[in-house]
């Protein structure tokens, strides 16, 4: 299995990661937030996984959406600490700064934010017990899902601007939307392949502006 749970996919990862020129995004009108994109074993067998969040319906903003664990940064907080933290609130996933593999590019969204995604190691996570508040359930994707020819799947948008970009995951039976599928791709192509794929780029469907 070419993404089996064991250390030398962890070290590979990190290696990938370590070797990618990141781009920062510089603009103060942007508010910061920081995401974990988190590696745990399956739960029914030895692939490596992603963990993704459904947000609830009762939440103000994204409400319904798939996201991964992360927020806003709080004052003097780094992107690597928003996102640990985040992940704990979530998903009581406690993980210290060792766990961290390394971060991709940031992220611009429609809804004023730049993220910034925070690659961690999660072990093995034998159940997840999300904050009802924050997260209506969690999801593991595995790696052979993200490493599909079927990701990306770009739209269309006006003409001379950049597609909007999704993920077809069959685990769930739907598709994911940047900026998640946004980052989820990015991830695959630096971690999992070794590539240099920039995807700041990339536009998001209407429902997710806000």
């Amino acid at each position: 299995m070419p993404y089996a749970f064991r250390p030398d996919l962890r070290g590979r990862l990190a290696g990938n990661i370590g070797a990618f020129e990141r781009r920062p995004i510089e603009d103060p009108e942007l508010r910061r937030a920081g995401v974990a994109i988190v590696v745990v074993k399956s739960d029914t067998g030895d692939e490596a996984c992603i963990l993704l969040t459904k947000r609830p319906e009762s939440l103000r903003r994204h409400a319904g959406q798939w996201a991964l664990p992360g927020g806003r940064l709080d004052d003097g907080e780094t992107p690597e600490q928003a996102a640990l933290r985040e992940l704990h609130e979530e998903l009581r996933l406690e993980l210290q700064p060792d766990a961290i593999l390394g971060i991709l590019d940031d992220y611009p969204t429609r809804s004023g934010f730049r993220i910034t995604p925070v690659v961690v190691w999660g072990g093995v996570v034998k159940h997840i017990d999300p904050d009802p508040v924050e997260v209506a359930f969690a999801v593991r994707i595995p790696f052979s899902q993200l490493d599909s020819p079927n990701i990306p799947r770009l739209r269309p948008t006006e003409e001379g601007k950049p597609p909007v970009l999704s993920a077809p995951l069959p685990i769930m039976g739907s598709e994911v939307f940047a900026p998640t599928a946004a980052m989820l791709y990015q991830f695959r192509e630096v971690a999992m392949r070794g590539l240099a794929t920039r995807v700041a780029h990339f536009d998001q469907p209407r429902f997710a502006w806000k």
